[in-house]
């Protein structure tokens, strides 16, 4: 098996509602958000396992859900930490890309969550 990624930003507020009375991350704030698409299957008759312009076509739509938006206002992410991000951007891209396995969401250069089913 063959893995390949492709990287994205965009930039979102947002605030968690259930940290501790002055924790910062409890006040709004806002994350420009690297977002890794990883894909995994044989290699075609291409040489590819999908092509990049498809993968960004179809995470495109998805970010346009989220970029310059409050992230807590949109269903399903009332409580938007990288840990419910994460998983919330896969079921958003699985259904129209198979060969999806894994999603990167960091929200820094130093922080950020793995999901793989």
């Amino acid at each position: 098996m063959t893995a390949i990624y492709k990287d994205f930003h965009f930039d979102a507020a947002h605030y968690l509602p259930f940290v501790p009375e002055g924790h910062k991350c409890g006040r709004m704030h806002g994350h420009t958000y690297r977002l890794r698409v990883w894909c995994r299957g044989a290699i075609d008759q291409r040489g590819m396992i999908v092509d990049y312009a498809d993968i960004a076509a179809a995470v495109n739509e998805a970010l346009e859900r989220i970029d310059h938006r409050v992230l807590n206002e949109i269903p399903g992410l009332g409580n938007p930490t990288t840990e419910i991000l994460a998983p919330w951007l896969y079921d958003q891209l699985k259904p129209g890309m198979p060969q999806l396995f894994r999603i990167e969401v960091a929200e820094s250069a130093t922080t950020g969550c793995v999901y793989e089913p």
